[in-house]
C-alpha cells in the first residue's frame, strides 16, 4: 500500500518538503545518494524524519505514494527513472509548497536579476508592514517557511530547475525578467527546452492573475505570443520605461534607489509594477525603494585599497550577469572570472572587455573557455587556482581609479562549495590585503 512521501534529495528544498510533511503528519523519508551535511541530518534526527544516505533502497521508493524532488537532481537519475516507471507522483518542492498555502504568490524567474528583484519586491512589502515571507532560490526553501508560519504573501525567486516539475502552481503575480542561454547542459544545449521551463511560471493562470515581462526579450515575447493564456494583466516593461529613471505616478514624488547599473534600473521597475499591482501606495513603493541595498554577492563593494574598488559579483554565474556588470563599470576593470563552463558564449561580451577590461585573472581549475575567448582580445591573462594569489595578482595590476571585478561568468564547483563559498572568500582575501596595505603604509 502506497502511503509514504518520498524525498529526493537532502539539501536546502529537500528538507524542507520533509519538515513540512512532518508538521502535516505525513509519513514521509528522505534519501540521498551523497552523505547529507550534517546540520540537515541534525534537523532529520530531531525532527524523527526517516532518512537514508550514500544510496537509495529502489524497493521503497517504486512503493511511494508521491515523490518530492530536488531541483538538481535531472530526470536522467536513477531513482526518478525508477520512480516514473512504478506510476509515483513526482513533483518539485515548491509544488508541494503551493499545495499546502493559501498565500498571495508573487514569483520571479529570469536568467539574471532573479534574486534583486525578489529581495527587493520583499523589503517594499516588508517595509510597508505587510506579512511576507520570502523563498525558493533565494536561499530558505518555501517548505520550510510553511513548516513554521503561514504568511499572507510570499515572494519566491523561481529557477528553471525548480519550474520542472510544478502541476498546479500558480503565481498571483508572475514576473519574467529576461531569459538568455544558462544551464543548457541540463537540457541537452536547447534553448527552446530551457525557455520551456522557465515560461512555466505563467502555468494555470487566469484572468485575475498578472504577468509581468521584458518586452524587450523576444524569447519572452515568441514564448507568451505562442501560448493561449487567458490573463487579462500583461504588464510589458521595456527600455523606454526606466531609461531616464524610476518614476512615480505621483508628481511630487521622486524614486530613489542605491542599486546600480541600468539593468537593476529594470528590475526595481519590475519590482515597483508588482507592488502596485498588490496595492501599495507610491510613498510605500518609495519608502522600500530608498531603503533596500542589495544581498551579498550580488555587485556587492568589498572595499577601497589605495583607490582601487574591489567588487564581488560572484552570483554572476552566466555571461549575461557579466554583461550587465561590465555594462555598470565607468572605470578600467582587473576582471577575475571562471569556474565550471557551463557551455557559455562568450562573444556577446567581447566588445565590453575589450572597452573595459586592462587584465583578465582566470581564478579556475579550468581555464581554457576563458583563454580561448579572449587570448586575442586582451594582451594581459593570468591563470590561478588559489583565491589569495588572484587578489595579489589584481593589486599587481590595479592603479588607483581601477575595479577588480569577481564576476565568473561559470559556476563555482570546480574549486568553491557554490557562488557563496566563492564570494566569501574573495572577500576574506581582500579584507586581508587591505590589512597588509595599512600595515604598510
Amino acid at each position: 500500500m502506497r502511503n509514504e512521501i518520498v524525498i529526493v534529495g537532502a539539501g536546502e528544498s529537500g528538507i524542507g518538503a520533509a519538515l513540512l510533511a512532518k508538521k502535516l503528519d505525513q509519513t514521509v523519508y528522505v534519501t540521498d545518494a551523497g552523505l547529507i551535511k550534517e546540520k540537515y541530518k541534525e534537523e532529520l534526527i530531531n525532527n524523527k524524519i526517516d532518512f537514508e544516505e550514500s544510496g537509495h533502497d529502489f524497493d521503497r521508493l517504486q512503493n511511494a505514494k508521491l515523490a518530492i524532488v530536488s531541483p538538481g537532481i535531472p530526470d536522467s537519475a536513477k531513482p526518478i527513472q525508477v520512480l516514473m516507471a512504478n506510476g509515483v507522483e513526482i513533483i518539485s518542492e515548491i509544488e508541494y509548497g503551493y499545495r499546502n498555502t493559501n498565500a498571495t504568490i508573487i514569483a520571479i524567474t529570469g536568467s539574471n536579476g532573479k534574486t534583486t528583484t525578489t529581495g527587493l519586491i520583499y523589503h517594499i512589502l516588508r517595509d510597508a508592514e505587510y506579512d511576507v515571507a520570502v523563498g525558493g532560490n533565494y536561499g530558505i526553501a518555501m517548505c520550510r517557511v510553511l513548516a513554521e508560519r503561514q504568511p499572507n504573501y510570499f515572494v519566491l525567486e523561481l529557477s528553471s530547475f525548480q519550474l520542472e516539475k510544478v502541476d498546479t502552481f500558480k503565481a498571483d503575480i508572475a514576473i519574467i525578467l529576461n531569459i538568455t542561454p544558462d544551464h543548457l547542459d541540463r537540457y541537452e544545449y536547447n534553448m527552446d527546452l530551457y525557455v520551456e521551463a522557465k515560461m512555466n511560471i505563467v502555468n494555470n493562470q487566469t484572468k485575475e492573475n498578472t504577468i509581468i515581462y521584458n518586452g524587450d526579450d523576444k524569447n519572452i515575447q515568441n514564448n507568451l505570443n505562442n501560448r493561449i493564456l487567458p490573463s487579462t494583466r500583461r504588464i510589458q516593461i521595456s527600455t523606454k520605461d526606466y531609461i531616464t529613471g524610476l518614476v512615480s505616478s505621483d508628481t511630487d514624488l521622486v524614486f530613489q534607489t542605491q542599486l546600480k547599473g541600468i539593468h537593476n534600473l529594470f528590475n526595481a521597475r519590475c519590482a515597483i509594477a508588482a507592488s502596485r499591482q498588490i496595492g501599495l501606495t507610491e510613498i510605500q513603493i518609495a519608502s522600500g525603494l530608498a531603503t533596500f541595498t542589495n544581498m551579498a554577492h550580488r555587485m556587492e563593494s568589498i572595499t577601497v585599497i589605495k583607490g582601487v574598488q574591489y567588487i564581488n559579483d560572484s552570483k554572476a554565474t552566466n555571461v549575461d550577469a557579466v554583461f550587465y556588470a561590465l555594462d555598470a563599470m565607468t572605470t578600467p576593470v582587473i576582471w577575475i572570472a571562471g569556474g565550471a563552463d557551463k557551455g557559455n558564449d562568450y562573444n556577446q561580451i567581447e566588445q565590453l572587455v575589450k572597452k573595459k577590461v586592462k587584465v583578465l585573472i582566470c581564478l579556475t581549475a579550468y581555464p581554457e573557455p576563458l583563454t580561448t575567448a579572449f587570448g586575442n582580445v586582451l594582451d594581459e591573462i593570468v591563470i590561478t587556482e588559489n583565491v589569495d594569489e588572484a587578489i595579489k595578482i589584481a593589486a599587481h595590476y590595479a592603479e588607483d581609479g581601477d575595479t577588480v571585478l569577481l564576476s565568473p561568468a561559470c559556476a563555482s564547483f570546480d574549486l568553491f562549495n557554490n557562488y557563496m563559498d566563492r564570494g566569501e572568500q574573495f572577500r576574506i582575501s581582500v579584507l586581508n590585503q587591505l590589512r597588509v596595505s595599512k600595515s604598510g603604509s
